[in-house]
């Protein structure tokens, strides 16, 4: 009889050890979020960091991609807008500049559940007269030991096709000889039957089946973001949608849920 309890407690306690590690063997689940969030300005005239907090929380992300964010210019309080969101979300903050504006610097922010491995902000083209572009990448380790790597942009916004043009090019050779798993979120102001999705298309896998529209936010009528992945084999789309938020910003956020397949 001791000998059976001595047993039974031995299984036990293995069952512990084990069971995180098979835990972590199971294939990762990502909910991305993207969001053009007009540099914390509503829909009612007002600045309101805590609204748009609210629409990110209420998803549950564990990564964000977000467009037209400032950092401490004079028409959003000289605020760290990525730094005051990843507080009100409890996530991890990265900001990359863009251009200069406003006494303070916009463009792209990532916020993210797990930590950053490495990051780098690149440049985008852009011809004289235009505003700067750039694509703020970053990669993670996931709890499973997998590195993913996530990037977020703005391209151009002007009716001429031709910076977003060379801007998508730009973003595919960012990812031109590296086979990691990647996803690509963000305001690309094109819709889905142009040539800069055209070119995108190349590399990328869009998430969307259906092209919902996202623009703007009270009543869309043209759909300019996006959720990509590559390599199409390494990803499944399990949902995605386009959320119905009419106040917080000019744009619908996105959510795509992402399972990561193991090989």
């Amino acid at each position: 009889m001791k000998l059976f309890k001595k047993l039974l407690i031995t299984i036990f306690i293995f069952s512990l050890v084990i069971s995180p590690a098979k835990q972590n063997s199971e294939e990762p689940i990502l909910r991305v979020l993207s969001y053009n969030i007009f540099h914390g300005a509503t829909m009612k005239g007002d600045f309101d960091l805590d609204l748009i907090a609210s629409v990110i929380k209420n998803q549950n992300p564990d990564l964000v991609a977000l467009q037209e964010v400032d950092y401490k210019t004079k028409r959003s309080q000289r605020m760290d807008l990525a730094l005051e969101l990843a507080k009100r979300t409890d996530m991890i903050p990265l900001f990359g500049k863009a251009m200069d504006v406003h006494g303070g610097e916009y463009g792209e922010a990532l916020l993210s559940k797990y930590t950053f491995k490495k990051t780098e902000n690149h440049a985008l083209p852009y011809t004289k007269g235009k505003e700067p572009r750039a694509a703020l990448q970053a990669i993670m380790e996931l709890q499973d030991g997998s590195k993913i790597s996530i990037i977020g942009t703005h391209l151009d916004h002007t009716g001429d096709e031709k910076n977003r043009i060379m801007q998508a090019r730009a973003v595919n050779k960012i990812v031109e000889n590296c086979d990691m798993p990647t996803i690509l979120a963000g305001d690309l102001n094109a819709e889905p039957k142009s040539k800069p999705i055209e070119i995108l298309k190349e590399k990328w896998t869009r998430a969307f089946e259906k092209d919902l529209p996202t623009y703007p936010s009270d009543n869309p009528t043209h759909k300019i973001d996006y959720i990509m992945y590559r390599p199409q084999q390494d990803w499944k789309v399990i949902n995605s949608k386009v959320i119905d938020e009419k106040v917080a910003s000019d744009h619908c956020p996105i959510l795509v849920e992402l399972k990561l397949l193991n090989d």
